[in-house]
């Protein structure tokens, strides 16, 4: 395949007002959203194949669908403001977004998505290359770039991070969609309302010119796809979750299937109760016998932990390491009361889950994916309000990066509707995403283009550690061949 770096040439720039003038108010920037002003703008974008409209016509559809979206999502037409006081807030102004388009005439569709890694040209089909989050105080909150290629087109999207997550940003781009295709009343209309513990009076001190991201942006790295079936993950599930345990006074004792099967299955009064009275004369009835509780591990989870043992292996590291896994939890069903689903901002959280390389390698799948499980399962309102009050007392902003050499870090997730994002010609052929926040060990999870429990994880490791993970048995065991 010919090189395909610098094969993207920018024919045009301009700027895409909302259709209606906002009546927001300005929106506090909250305790989720500041750390983010040293991270990049999240790129995330779509690949579709040809549209049958002439391209004149084409764009001028899409900037008309983006100017009607501005007029649901305020703030991304906005810009960041700090006050006297050192507080920052989103200012909706009606600035308007960025609008760029851009020519790859020597591309095919095939080439983004044939190859082992994802090619470098990807990181050009959007605008704001490693622009940082706090340089929204002087740059639209969101661009669209369209990239026409030779038999499709990529709809890439910037928008700051410090503004939105993936929940957030996706809803957007759902919306986008919808109104490109002509629906009049959208799904689902963000709630920008900023009454909960994350709004703080707390004042995050930024250094003179602002903060800078806090990864080497120049670090080489690889990227790769890894995609896995429904069916390989139900068996990588069942791998995990093939022992249950019970405590018994203070002891444990395995391989209880019955249990998985009484909590799982959709048995009859009968067979529940045939069940019951095996476990119950087992184990007695007495009230020193804690009641059976089977803690089911679920796909995700166990995907995480195949990935962290690989990493993990690949790396090298002496079994006394402390290595990380991170995963980015949503926070917005978790806390008490509950924040709106589609509350607009940023609304998760850092879990991190520490283990020694020797026990993540010693122990197997199902001990690490137990650890993951723990930790996220902790983390409801009273953890939550923990980090927020952690927060408060030491603002900072978020050190993103792999500076240890032994973390892994675990963005979006596979319940975003990616593939929902039919703008009136088709689902999109594939999900990409830009150079934006990408450095060692820095995982973003995205659903399979088939739906249906498939899970694509895009990849992004040292060429050394992505050469470890390729060659790793127990990892591309579930991977699927291409």
């Amino acid at each position: 395949m010919p090189s395909l770096e610098n094969s993207v040439t920018i024919i045009s720039r301009s700027r895409v007002f909302p259709d209606q003038k906002s009546t927001l108010v300005d929106l506090k920037l909250s305790v989720s959203d500041l750390p983010m002003l040293s991270c990049h703008y999240i790129q995330k974008g779509c690949l579709f194949t040809r549209p049958h409209l002439p391209l004149h016509a084409l764009l001028s559809h899409i900037k008309h669908s983006l100017s009607i979206t501005l007029s649901h999502f305020p703030p991304l037409a906005g810009r960041l403001s700090t006050s006297s006081s050192g507080h920052v807030f989103l200012t909706c102004n009606d600035a308007g977004a960025d609008f760029v388009f851009a020519e790859a005439k020597s591309i095919h569709v095939s080439d983004v998505i044939a190859g082992i890694d994802v090619p470098d040209v990807v990181k050009e089909f959007f605008t704001y290359d490693r622009a940082v989050s706090y340089e929204g105080h002087n740059r639209p909150i969101l661009a669209v770039q369209v990239t026409e290629l030779i038999d499709g087109v990529f709809i890439g999207c910037s928008v700051n991070h410090a503004v939105t997550d993936g929940t957030s940003l996706w809803n957007f781009i759902n919306t986008f969609a919808e109104v490109s295709r002509g629906v009049k009343n959208v799904t689902r209309q963000p709630d920008f309302t900023r009454e909960s513990v994350l709004i703080s009076p707390a004042v995050l001190k930024v250094p003179q010119g602002g903060p800078k991201v806090t990864f080497d942006e120049n670090a080489p790295l690889r990227e790769r796809i890894f995609s896995f079936s429904k069916e390989s993950i139900q068996e990588l599930k069942a791998v995990v979750n093939k022992k249950k345990w019970l405590t018994v006074d203070n002891g444990e004792v395995d391989g209880v299937e019955l249990l998985g099967k009484q909590s799982n299955d959709k048995l009859n009064g009968k067979e529940n109760g045939i069940l019951t009275e095996m476990l119950e004369s087992l184990f007695g009835r007495n009230d020193a016998v804690s009641k059976p509780v089977a803690v089911e591990i679920s796909s995700f989870q166990s995907l995480c932990a195949l990935l962290w043992r690989a990493i993990t292996r690949a790396r090298k590291l002496p079994s006394s390491k402390t290595t990380t896994f991170r995963m980015a939890v949503n926070c917005r069903h978790r806390l008490s009361p509950k924040l709106n689903p589609e509350y607009f901002g940023n609304a998760i959280q850092s879990v991190p889950t520490f283990a020694t390389a020797g026990e993540v390698l010693s122990r197997d799948l199902k001990w690490c994916a137990d650890q993951l499980n723990q930790s996220v399962a902790a983390h409801q309102d009273g953890r939550i309000r923990s980090v927020v009050a952690d927060w408060e007392a030491n603002p900072r902003c978020f050190p993103l990066g792999n500076s240890d050499g032994a973390s892994v870090t675990m963005g979006s997730s596979p319940r975003f509707p990616m593939y929902d994002n039919d703008f009136g010609w088709g689902r999109p052929v594939a999900v990409r995403s830009g150079r934006s926040n990408k450095f060692d060990g820095k995982i973003s999870a995205f659903p399979g283009r088939e739906g249906n429990g498939t899970v694509d994880l895009e990849v992004v490791l040292s060429p050394e550690t992505m050469a470890g993970i390729e060659s790793d048995s127990e990892f591309m065991r579930y991977v699927t061949k291409k």
